[in-house]
């Protein structure tokens, strides 16, 4: 039996645009509930959300019923924890502030089994293959994986191009809210001149046949990123959704 197939990275390359959202709670229960909801793609956060490999795992766990496929964010991009995320059954990995194409190939390998890349092999005891029951998993894993790279800083944006020649980059996520902070705007990420930044490096990946990426937290800038061209979409945070639905709900039945 081969490694599952990865849906996600399949739908990317064809170009079809993939809607998502962001998974902080860092809960298993959390994540069925968002896995009920219809998106495309959740990520499990592990750079800013308080999760572990045991949390990530729960949550992969209760995703796998789901057909909004996980995306799983690493806290920074070390190849050990890389390794930990698609052994626990991560297809899909988002790696945060990926600034030269010498770190983005230094991910490929972190992703892929020898020749190729410098994964451990240890699957066979591990979630990803069923406890040993797909038996082709090491076969096969490789082209299932999915690297998403975020560039996200002006570092990031200079090497973009060079990052984009890199075989084995699946996609490319910008970060609106650490880039409008590097340049200088402290987390407006609707500046006109961090709008122009992000515009153009979605013209680029796309012209580079990479799949581009990025998280709008209001309606204005989501559609504002659709409109720019983003094919893997992020439309709104878990922690968000229920804070914001919550005070409206206490503000519309609240006495005064």
């Amino acid at each position: 039996m081969p490694a599952p197939k990865n849906t996600f990275k399949q739908a990317l390359s064809q170009g079809k645009r993939q809607i998502g959202c962001w998974m902080s709670f860092a809960d298993g229960q959390i994540a069925e509930i968002m896995g009920t909801c219809g998106f495309d793609w959740l990520v499990i956060d592990g750079e800013h959300a308080p999760n572990d490999i045991r949390s990530i795992r729960d949550q992969l766990m209760a995703l796998a019923a789901s057909p909004s496929h996980p995306v799983v964010r690493v806290p920074v991009g070390e190849t050990w924890m890389i390794k930990q995320v698609l052994d626990a059954g991560a297809q899909t990995v988002l790696v945060p502030i990926v600034e030269s194409a010498d770190q983005a190939r230094e991910l490929v390998r972190a992703c892929h089994y020898p020749p190729k890349g410098v994964r451990g092999v240890g699957a066979t005891a591990a979630r990803a293959t069923l406890f040993g029951t797909v038996s082709e998993y090491i076969q096969t894993a490789d082209q299932e994986v999915c690297l998403l790279v975020q560039v996200e800083n002006r570092a990031g944006m200079a090497a973009l191009d060079e990052i984009l020649q890199v075989e084995g980059i699946d996609g490319v996520f910008i970060g609106p809210a650490d880039l409008s902070t590097d340049m200088g705007h402290q987390g407006n990420s609707a500046h006109p001149e961090v709008r122009e930044v992000i515009a153009d490096a979605i013209a680029r990946i796309k012209a580079a046949g990479i799949a581009p990426g990025i998280l709008g937290t209001t309606d204005e800038a989501t559609q504002a990123y659709a409109d720019m061209g983003a094919q893997f979409l992020a439309v709104g945070i878990d922690v968000m959704v229920l804070a914001r639905n919550a005070r409206d709900l206490a503000a519309k039945w609240k006495a005064d």
